[in-house]
């Protein structure tokens, strides 16, 4: 289950009370920020941004695709372990702004993480150590350590040991091939 807290609200729309919410020049700001790390393919400048202009907590040795999309509004929210990857086109968000209320949660990704190409990460979860999130996905509740999910609505697709799609592609160890 997803850790958020909700913030009812009144008459309009929750996103009409965004400002009440977080300053609009924060939002600028990071807004910027993201926008520069989207497009720059150099991986330490673009950690450095996430950790000092948008206090991201990123791991040593993780790497971002190109167009990853973090929270606008709450990137600080965001905890990301170490060698782990985050695919392109990836979203990650700390904040939902919906009709009668808005939520908030933090966004936990553990070491050795790899996310695939255009998931959507939503508040709140956490992804375990070791997990795989396949291309696509739509992350709305926690990844145990080690799982492969993917999916949407999401779901484990990892099969059991020696299952025959396994074994089909299965190679000879390299000591048992016949050289020629």
């Amino acid at each position: 289950m997803r850790k958020v807290t909700r913030y009812p609200v009144e008459s309009q729309n929750a996103l009409w009370h965004i400002y009440k919410t977080v300053s609009p020049w924060k939002g600028v700001r990071n807004f910027i920020w993201i926008q520069f790390s989207r497009y720059c393919p150099v991986l330490p400048l673009k950690n450095w941004i996430y950790r000092r202009m948008l206090g991201m907590k990123v791991g040593e040795h993780t790497a971002f695709g190109l167009m990853v999309m973090v929270d606008v509004f709450f990137p600080e929210k965001i905890t990301i372990g170490e060698n782990s990857v985050i695919g392109y086109n990836t979203t990650i968000l700390a904040h939902e702004y919906l009709i009668k209320e808005y939520r908030l949660g933090d966004v936990i990704i553990g070491d050795n993480v790899l996310i695939g190409a255009n998931t959507t990460i939503l508040p709140g979860v956490t992804i375990g150590d070791g997990a795989v999130v396949a291309a696509g996905a739509v992350v709305h509740k926690n990844v145990a350590p080690g799982a492969f999910v993917g999916g949407n609505p999401l779901r484990d697709l990892s099969r059991p040991a020696d299952s025959p799609e396994e074994t089909a592609f299965k190679t000879e160890e390299p000591s048992q091939r016949k050289l020629h």
